[in-house]
């Protein structure tokens, strides 16, 4: 990819974060290439963390819901380290399916996938895929409910 790709997603990015207006967020973070659905709000503060290289890596369903401090992780390694021969690199796309709902200062990791209808805790931090209409919380989030949808659900 380009540098000036790049330097064009990571201003999008930062502007984004602070956006005076929920809908104005959600434009920038398209305009990163990022997917993005109908009907979402996205609070202050969402971080992104990825390889500026990456598109596609972000897929957020329709009336999802995330809250203020909402971290994703699409690539984790350990830069110019000298353990970078021997640590982990951790690296995967997250996908949030429709009508889920991020917890405040939640942190999704790389490879996630995150059901339709589930909710994540506040300060959770989400290590694995996350089942449809499951509520999970803690560090590592772990289910601790399931919700029963009413009649109108689809």
């Amino acid at each position: 990819m380009s540098f000036a790709w790049r330097l064009r997603k990571k201003l999008l990015k930062r502007w984004a974060r602070n956006a005076f207006f929920p809908a104005w967020r959600v434009s920038l973070l398209r305009s990163c290439g990022f997917t993005i659905g109908r009907e979402v709000y996205i609070a202050d503060d969402l971080l992104i963390v990825e390889e500026l290289e990456e598109r596609g890596n972000i897929t957020i369903g329709n009336r999802v819901s995330i809250a203020p401090r909402v971290t994703l992780v699409t690539s984790s390694h350990p830069n110019h380290s000298r353990i970078r021969g021997f640590a982990p690199l951790s690296r995967g796309p997250i996908v949030i399916e429709d009508d889920a709902w991020l917890g405040s200062g939640c942190v999704v990791l790389p490879g996630v996938r995150i059901g339709r209808g589930a909710v994540i805790g506040a300060n959770s931090v989400v290590l694995s895929d996350v089942p449809s209409l499951h509520v999970v919380a803690g560090q590592p989030a772990r289910t601790v409910r399931e919700l029963v949808p009413d009649a109108g659900w689809p």
